[in-house]
């Protein structure tokens, strides 16, 4: 069945304006969206293109992250392909970034955060996660990021157009004000944190660790016999 025992968890934590990166709850289907998510094709957009993995994967991870968070890129180094390679790839697991930019210590965390989803608009979320990972070294102290942020974003291969109005706009802002809104209502405090089914995570937990939480929720999600 797919992603059944997540969905309750994942739908308590997932942003208020998010139709699929966290999926409602079968009894909530009925809810009303909020109504800036439904106008804001942009935001919907968005929302949508933060998923990674097949939709009949059994159980889905949540990756509560911020940009500029030295954990969270420690996690994306040492963790993040190994997670793709073992478990999305094959089907087993279906990932959903939501955004905790924790922008009382990080100066360029919301913007870092802007910028990706604006990339998500475009279906190049995960190039811009990568990207903004991998040069975090690099504008994490800049007074004015959008030039390091322009060449991540050009280098995921977005309409820089498109993407730049994005940004300026704050076209995705109230998106990510929902991810943070949402998820400190479940209590969560720090980056990175994570779901793995309906088991809480925190902190750049080794390999092992998470491949092992992975494992004990694809067990609980498998049918009674």
């Amino acid at each position: 069945r797919p992603a059944t025992s997540a969905k309750d968890n994942v739908a308590s934590i997932g942003s208020k304006v998010a139709p699929s990166a966290a999926p409602v709850a079968p009894a909530a289907r009925t809810a009303q969206p909020t109504p800036v998510a439904v106008a804001d094709s942009t935001a919907v957009r968005a929302d949508r293109s933060r998923i990674l993995g097949s939709e009949s994967a059994p159980v889905w991870v949540i990756e509560i992250s911020d940009f500029q968070c030295p954990y969270c890129k420690q996690w994306h180094d040492s963790t993040f392909a190994k997670l793709d390679s073992a478990f999305i790839r094959t089907g087993k697991v279906r990932l959903a970034y939501l955004n905790f930019p924790l922008t009382s210590i990080h100066k360029n965390a919301q913007l870092s955060a802007e910028a990706a989803m604006c990339g998500s608009a475009q279906g190049k979320f995960w190039e811009m996660h990568r990207g903004l990972f991998d040069t975090q070294s690099a504008w994490e102290g800049l007074a004015d990021p959008m030039p390091a942020f322009t060449t991540v974003a050009l280098k995921s291969g977005v309409d820089e157009r498109e993407w730049n109005r994005c940004v300026t706009t704050h076209a995705t802002a109230a998106l990510i004000d929902n991810d943070r809104e949402r998820v400190s209502l479940r209590g969560v405090r720090s980056t990175p944190s994570f779901f793995v089914g309906d088991q809480p995570l925190e902190g750049a937990l080794p390999w092992v660790a998470f491949r092992a939480a992975i494992e004990t929720a694809l067990r609980k999600a498998q049918p009674p016999r």
